[in-house]
């Protein structure tokens, strides 16, 4: 799929920003710091419903963000730092993909 970019709104704009993240760090996020993509089911009752998690820079923090796909757009649902217990189990399993790699 290909993607031509983004699908904001006053809604989704606010809520991604309520969490501390703005649209220039989201759609940096997804042009370049996504790590793994998986299918939000429990959320996808009415529209197929994503999870992205990945690090941004400059301090690599774990970041989550739920989306949709309109058309060729990607719409943030919404976007956040992760919790302290997210970010630990994010980083262990980071930790158990490297080592699993490196053998």
């Amino acid at each position: 799929m290909i993607v031509t970019g983004f699908d904001w709104d006053t809604g989704n704009r606010s809520k991604c920003q309520k969490h501390g993240m703005t649209i220039r760090d989201i759609e940096a996020f997804f042009r370049s710091h996504v790590r793994f993509v998986a299918p939000d089911i429990k959320h996808s009752e009415s529209e197929a419903r994503f999870l992205a998690v990945g690090r941004m820079p400059p301090n690599n923090r774990p970041v989550f963000v739920a989306f949709t796909m309109r058309d060729d757009l990607i719409r943030p649902i919404s976007a956040r730092y992760m919790h302290e217990k997210e970010a630990k189990l994010y980083e262990q399993n980071e930790q158990t993909e490297t080592s699993q790699n490196d053998h």
